[in-house]
């Protein structure tokens, strides 16, 4: 693992930091095979909003509790949709957690969200968590995502930054509840999935 180049971290966004590149091509294929164990324990499977539209991204989760959502809403859960307990976060993803989160405390979860050609995340704030202290760290395989930060507030300024794989964002401080999506992916602008795609780690402590 080798620390990349330091890029963003501007008025508005404090505790808003991208790490470009930190992940070599060795250990992006070394996670996305872990991946592959995980969806083999705890499959992809389509979220459903409380209104009751499909997502266009599809996930799954790793660590103590992950992520579900349908009609009776968005939260997390101590077991994948199929009854099967979260399998563990595996120790090569851990180990970016350790490098760049600043925080001796493990994250007990791990979203693992799939976007395809035409998949999008709009703007939203992560605040399901039980304290709000402590950082997001997400990771970046794959294709290319238009990432899109905004304030504390819905509406106003954004910016936007395609974040490319192997690519490291951490959340922290006043910039942890920032609104954030996804706006479109750069399809088959990575070769490291084999189908195309990215896929966007985002490590958190949820309880």
């Amino acid at each position: 693992m080798q620390k990349g180049q330091f890029l963003w971290e501007c008025a508005g966004y404090d505790g808003f930091v991208v790490h470009k590149g930190f992940l070599p091509l060795s250990t992006q294929q070394k996670i996305v095979a872990c991946l592959r164990d995980i969806a083999g324990q705890a499959p992809f499977f389509s979220l459903v909003t409380p209104g009751g539209q499909n997502m266009s991204v599809r996930m799954t989760s790793a660590g103590a509790v992950g992520w579900t959502s349908d009609v009776q809403g968005y939260r997390y859960a101590d077991e994948h949709p199929t009854g099967v307990l979260w399998p563990a976060i595996p120790n090569p993803i851990l180990a970016i957690w350790t490098s760049v989160s600043g925080v001796t405390r493990a994250p007990d979860s791990c979203l693992i969200n799939y976007y395809g050609a035409d998949a999008r995340m709009g703007l939203h704030q992560d605040r399901d968590e039980a304290d709000f202290s402590w950082p997001v760290v997400s990771v970046s395989l794959g294709d290319a995502g238009l990432f899109r930060m905004g304030g504390a507030e819905r509406g106003g300024k954004t910016d936007t930054l395609w974040l490319e794989s192997g690519d490291v964002v951490v959340m922290s401080g006043a910039a942890r509840l920032n609104y954030h999506g996804v706006d479109r992916i750069r399809f088959g602008s990575s070769t490291l999935l084999p189908k195309g795609g990215r896929i966007n780690l985002t490590m958190r402590v949820a309880t």
